[in-house]
């Protein structure tokens, strides 16, 4: 027997109380009056149907094994006319898992007894009645829903009133007959609502940008015919009482649904979905819909208002404004070269190649730059876009951090190849000339272009190889220019490491270039080339053993980026990952040399991989994780307390570089297209494996992905390429699983494209679209001097100051159709491949971009569309903190003061 009451007896005709028998099946008779009394409402019933459960009549919960039997022909149809219609009008609720119109699953029989003889039956023993054992025969399908009810209403009548039965816990529900149930959807759902209240109070609140239009006070739309007529009273109460729960649980994954424009007249489609759509088809998500004054949807920005706020925090608890306070600059230390004695460092191009910029939005002039070695051209009035010339090919590049609030110059380290056609081979150690440039890039600001041109300020000789990586301190070695320091003493800079080709690790404190330059003779040979001594020398090895090249080149470099940054982390061409503790005193790590230099051996090493560590990447959040790839097409998660295994290992593609926002449990990943799938080849953000999610598929890319670079203010992403295109993409919120993110294409866009154009030699005239379509084949040229003989470079730039109608426009049409049909050209000199991109991680210029590759043509742009008032906000928040941290200085006090008793407070 199933719990809806399905008969298995009936019972014959009614007459007194004193004859009735109990006979084995109905008589065809009965069967055929409620036949027919039933059809016509069994059809109303079906054509009713709500969304909502009926709710259990009188009677209904007493067990099946009291006997009930069928009223008297007047008492029918009484309840037919009275109790049957407004129960026809709620469905029955299907049990789960259990199609409709399917049979019920029925347990294996019990053994049965023989029937016993048939006696009368008076009204007081009704109760004490044996139950019908006689077996009876099952219609095959079931029952029409008007019978079922009947036999239910026919089980209440004529008895007397039973004591009630013992009611199970308020957590259970016992269906007549079975076993006591869980309210399984009513736990559910209170467990949900737990889960959105703790994620509710555990992330900071949403910020909105200021100008963004305000959200009308939420009401219900319209809903469809077919809907309106089938929603009854019940569901809007229960609509009503869930409405706070839903509106939580949507608002956590809002920014990830896409929302239609608000503008858009066309009805939202009925999806079915787990909870009533009438609950919250009304209700507004916040910040989720509608559009950023910027012109990207607010489900978009989102997570970029929230990094600000992370940003900021992360960085008041975890960096320090004064660290390693014994390497100073010495200005005797830094010897000025000759013009003879500079020339083997120098590049060998005076000058670069010529190149072209078309600007979005604004008319082509069609002029050709050659910019000297060293120099620049102004930036653009309307674009801010910078542009200067290294003289060789760009393989490392960093920006020098400032603390949040000064407002001083912005400076950038790099280092480019002395020849336009030098190669390496990795698996050798290799020493030869080298020049470390550092380059002044004025004051970048929000609300003005800059002012001054990019100009180089000094360079540094090393005899130490190719520079692979570089790595300013992340806090706690800038001070303010205006220093005193006792001579020879020098303000500093910034503590700046150096991954070196012959398998060292430099270090160097670099002083400001106003307070260096002082100590110039006025007849100095610009540019100022300077030797210096390292203050710390990094090997492998120990003070017994020390040999580079068991481990190779130092290919990566990672600084610990939380206070006091003592650590440096050094991925090696064999695969090891070695630690050095800047900071010890003991004497089998440490030795003093006479020149006032140091060398530090390491405390911990490990392999860390099967072949080469092209990348390494710290945690920013905590300094205990610490993430590497390897060119054995792995990436793994290591905890340095136990590094005899890691704590996660993916193999999927070659990797070049890493990027681990300290927002996000996970790193994005750049990829060599080498060993990539078919239209997997890209960017990629891979999850730590804590909350287990799917690799999300970034930006797809054609070409071998060189660099990327993550922004921590804005929780974006940029990345260039061997095909010269430079993009950038906004990564959603991976707190949430990233396969609910929809239309990825929304949050990435083109910054430059540089695509190498021939040319002929053309009279004076000659305009620059003839020039650019003069020769359709030209001479795939192999080295720098025939590549620039018959090409020239025009980068195509994005207007980046807003980003309205952004998938309509010219340059998001371009990189989709190259992300689809472009070709590379493999038998040629790459000249417009982008080999370093670095996002400025100075709030101060939060939003500026650098880039650089193998002509030597390095370029700054300014994403502006990708800045709110909540940043500019944040800035004179941390310029008023910083002018009260440092107090001024004072002529009448003496020089000799150390700039952490006499210019800084107590940091936090």
């Amino acid at each position: 027997m199933d719990t809806c009451g399905v008969g298995c007896f009936a019972l014959g005709d009614a007459g007194p109380v004193g004859n009735r028998t109990v006979v084995d099946s109905p008589g065809q008779e009965v069967l055929n009056q409620l036949d027919v009394k039933t059809t016509s409402e069994t059809t109303r019933t079906e054509a009713s149907i709500e969304m909502s459960l009926p709710t259990p009549l009188s009677g209904f919960e007493d067990s099946l094994d009291e006997k009930k039997f069928l009223p008297d022909p007047e008492s029918l149809s009484r309840l037919e006319q009275q109790d049957l219609s407004p129960e026809m009008s709620k469905p029955r609720a299907s049990k789960p898992g259990r199609k409709r119109g399917g049979r019920t699953r029925k347990g294996p029989k019990g053994p049965q007894q023989p029937n016993p003889p048939a006696a009368p039956l008076v009204p007081g023993h009704l109760e004490q009645a044996n139950p019908l054992s006689t077996p009876m025969p099952k219609k095959r399908g079931r029952k029409p829903k008007a019978e079922l009810l009947l036999l239910k209403l026919s089980k209440g009548l004529d008895q007397p009133e039973s004591p009630p039965p013992k009611r199970p816990p308020e957590d259970f529900e016992t269906p007549p007959g079975e076993r006591p149930r869980r309210r399984a959807a009513q736990v559910a759902l209170l467990y949900l609502q737990e889960l959105a209240e703790e994620l509710s109070t555990a992330l900071p609140a949403p910020v909105s940008c200021p100008e963004s239009p305000k959200v009308s006070s939420p009401t219900k739309p319209k809903k469809t015919g077919q809907l309106s007529a089938c929603q009854g009273g019940e569901e809007e109460a229960d609509a009503a009482q869930d409405e706070d729960f839903v509106l939580k649980v949507e608002a956590e994954d809002g920014e990830e649904s896409e929302a239609p424009s608000e503008s858009s007249s066309e009805p939202e489609p009925v999806v079915p979905r787990s909870i009533p759509r009438g609950s919250t088809s009304g209700k507004q998500k916040p910040h989720c819909r509608g559009m950023a004054p910027n012109g990207l949807p607010n489900h978009v920005m989102a997570p970029v208002w929230k990094c600000l706020h992370l940003t900021k925090d992360l960085r008041e608890q975890k960096h320090s404004y004064w660290e390693f306070a014994e390497w100073i600059p010495v200005a005797w230390k830094w010897h000025l070269l000759s013009e003879l004695e500079a020339a083997p460092y120098l590049p060998q191009e005076e000058k670069s190649p010529l190149f072209s910029v078309q600007r979005e939005g604004l008319p082509e002039d069609g002029t050709l730059y050659r910019i000297n070695r060293f120099s620049s051209i102004t930036a653009h009035p309307e674009r801010w876009d910078v542009s200067f010339f290294t003289g060789g090919p760009v393989w490392a590049l960093d920006w020098c951090p400032v603390p949040e609030g000064a407002t001083a110059s912005q400076y950038v380290a790099l280092f480019s190849s002395p020849d336009m056609n030098e190669t390496h081979s990795l698996s050798q150690l290799h020493s030869g000339p080298g020049l470390l440039q550092l380059w002044d890039l004025g004051t970048l600001q929000h609300e003005s272009c800059p002012g001054n041109r990019a100009h180089f300020v000094y360079g540094i000789a090393s005899d130490h190889g190719c520079v692979w990586d570089l790595k300013f301190c992340p806090s706690g070695a800038w001070e303010l220019p205006g220093t005193p320091r006792q001579a020879p003493l020098l303000p500093r800079l910034g503590l700046l490491a150096l991954a070196c080709s012959d398998g060292k690790v430099l270090l160097f404190s670099l002083p400001h270039p106003e307070a260096l330059l002082a100590h110039q003779p006025p007849d100095a040979v610009k540019p100022s080339i300077y030797k210096v001594q390292s203050v710390a020398t990094l090997q492998v090895g120990s003070m017994q053993l020390s040999d580079p090249s068991e481990c190779g080149q130092c290919l990566s470099l990672a600084w610990m980026p939380t206070r006091p940054h003592y650590h440096l982390a050094a991925g090696y061409y064999n695969g090891m990952v070695v630690f050095w503790n800047l900071l010890t005193n003991s004497p089998l790590q440490r030795i003093q040399l006479s020149d006032g230099s140091m060398k530090v051996y390491p405390f911990h090493c490990f392999l860390a991989h099967d072949q080469a560590v092209r990348s390494l990447q710290w945690c920013k959040a905590n300094s205990h994780f610490i993430v590497s790839a390897g060119s054995d097409r792995k990436i793994k998660f290591w905890d340095l307390r136990r590094t005899y295994e890691p704590i996660n290992s993916i193999k999927r593609f070659l990797s070049t570089e890493l990027a681990w926002l300290p927002s996000y449990n996970g790193v994005t990943v750049a990829q060599d297209n080498c060993y990539a799938s078919y239209g997997l080849c890209g960017i990629h953000y891979i999850d730590a494996g804590y909350l287990g999610y799917k690799a999300y598929f970034t930006a797809p890319r054609k070409g071998t992905v060189w660099s990327l670079s993550g922004s921590d203010w804005l929780g974006t992403i940029a990345a260039g390429d061997t095909s010269g295109e430079l993009i950038a993409a906004i990564l959603p919120d991976m707190a949430l699983n990233p396969i609910t993110v929809k239309r990825p294409v929304e949050r990435r866009f083109p910054i430059y494209k540089a695509d190498l154009m021939p040319y002929q030699d053309r009279p004076e005239g000659q305009d620059h679209s003839s020039a650019s379509s003069g020769a359709l084949n030209p001479p795939k040229a192999r080295t720098y001097a025939e590549t620039v003989n018959h090409h020239y470079l025009l980068f195509q730039d994005t207007d980046l100051s807003s980003f309205h109608g952004l998938l309509h426009r010219e340059p998001m049409l371009r990189m989709q159709e190259g992300e689809v049909h472009s070709r590379l050209c493999l038998d040629r000199l790459p000249l417009e491949a982008i080999h370093k991109v670095r996002f400025s991680p100075n709030l101060d210029s939060y939003g500026w971009l650098i880039s650089g590759g193998q002509s030597g043509l390095v370029r700054i742009h300014f994403i502006r569309g990708l800045t709110s008032p909540l940043g500019h906000r944040m800035q004179l928040e941390s310029q008023a903190h910083f002018h009260a941290m440092f107090q001024p200085s004072s002529p009448t006090e003496g020089s000799g003061f150390c700039p952490t008793s006499h210019f800084l407070l107590p940091s936090p």
